[in-house]
């Protein structure tokens, strides 16, 4: 790929010289001093100017003493009010600046990872507030998660042109985080066509995607690490991975050299692409990929005495919000007791959440009452997040949304 030409710095625009103020109320500029990019409604003087708004408009942030506090996206109807783009107020919010970031991100990333196979944009912790943007190969997926983002689209596919020079991108604009800010949900493709579902790497293994009808963007590369922690123990095992998805752990621990590999998942479509993804990688023949539920299929195994030397379970979230979170506990609690019953003695069980409201150590909690209530003994090998492409905001914790605790079971 030859090197754009480099950006100039931004040049102050009248567009930033007439950005509307939006003033934060005594006692509660500290935070954002310090680094944090939110701002929450009942932080703000919300006058009716404020509110009259458009809805993810630019804006000016303003201190108590009147100092400036930098250029953000506003939403006056949403509790994150404002989310900041950057500590200048003046700033120029255009192609160069997304490109910028983009560029930044792109050297991390090509530090991480030797294959053009990650998640290129987090969010806030890549400075993009609600943005997603997801790499395999030469397609590009993108999320939107919020108004603002919504509304700087345009610049922000320029700027993936200029840096990236994609073949195809998607727009997934379909979380259900869009209609909290309004939004209407959409899937489409923005970008050059695609014929069928996309191929990707990971760790050495081919898997495919589908960045239009598949989950969120196709793919969850947040697992990395820890599919490839389970394939380092997979050699000569006998594997059960439930919620399995398009393979990802299955198809690495085949393989990796198990002995057998037994996956589990609702939707004969996922199902579908991880038998290809076995085909592809040469482990077929090990694999076997069955329709069903996993809490049904566990009391089933259980039941039939079934042992595994390995077993997987990486649930989608089921604490979507706060109100779920006793629900979910109980689902955690349960999941974790019902695959230890079926993990033999000197066995591994990983047991993932990627629900945020669930906090870490409840979450290891949890896994720990699950496995006593099977009345195992074990010790944790592994707690572990997401992989590095998807890093964290320093003062945003509960970013850390993904939680894997790996416990070796007597």
């Amino acid at each position: 790929m030859t090197e754009p030409a480099l950006i100039p710095p931004p040049v102050e625009s009248a567009e930033a010289q007439a950005r509307p103020e939006i003033h934060l109320m005594a006692g509660r500029d500290k935070r954002l001093r310090l680094g944090h990019p939110w701002v929450y409604s009942n932080e703000i003087r919300m006058s009716e100017a404020a509110k009259a708004l458009p809805v993810g408009g630019l804006v000016r942030l303003v201190a108590p003493d009147g100092a400036g506090l930098g250029t953000a996206m506003f939403n006056p109807h949403t509790l994150i009010a404002a989310r900041r783009l950057t500590t200048e107020g003046e700033a120029v919010i255009d192609r160069a600046f997304f490109a910028r970031h983009l560029r930044r991100a792109l050297a991390l990333r090509s530090r991480l990872f030797d294959r053009p196979f990650y998640r290129l944009i987090h969010a806030e912790a890549d400075g993009l507030p609600a943005l997603v943007v997801d790499r395999f190969g030469d397609v590009v997926v993108v999320q939107a998660n919020a108004a603002g983002m919504d509304r700087l689209l345009p610049e922000l596919v320029d700027a993936l042109d200029l840096v990236l020079a994609p073949s195809a991108m998607v727009l997934r604009n379909d979380s259900p985080t869009r209609a909290l800010e309004g939004l209407v949900t959409e899937t489409r493709l923005i970008k050059g066509s695609l014929d069928g579902p996309v191929r990707l790497e990971e760790n050495g293994t081919v898997f495919f995607a589908d960045p239009l009808g598949g989950q969120k963007t196709g793919w969850f590369y947040d697992q990395r690490d820890n599919r490839g922690f389970i394939a380092r123990l997979a050699g000569g095992a006998r594997v059960l991975d439930l919620y399995t998805y398009h393979g990802g752990f299955a198809v690495q621990a085949a393989c990796a050299g198990a002995a057998r590999v037994e996956a589990v998942d609702r939707s004969e479509a996922a199902l579908a692409y991880a038998a290809r993804a076995a085909g592809a990688n040469g482990v077929a023949a090990v694999c076997d990929f069955r329709r069903a539920d996993a809490f049904t299929e566990l009391e089933r195994l259980a039941e039939a005495g079934e042992r595994f030397d390995v077993v997987v379970a990486d649930p989608p979230p089921f604490a979507r919000a706060k109100k779920d979170v006793a629900a979910a506990s109980r689902a955690y609690r349960k999941l974790a007791r019902l695959g230890a019953r079926v993990t033999a003695r000197g066995g591994v069980l990983l047991v993932a959440s990627c629900s945020h409201n669930i906090d870490p150590g409840t979450f290891v909690d949890l896994v720990a009452y699950g496995v006593a209530d099977a009345q195992r003994n074990g010790r944790i090998l592994r707690q572990a997040g997401a992989a590095p492409d998807h890093p964290v905001h320093p003062l945003l914790p509960e970013t850390a949304y993904l939680k894997a605790v790996v416990v070796h079971l007597d």
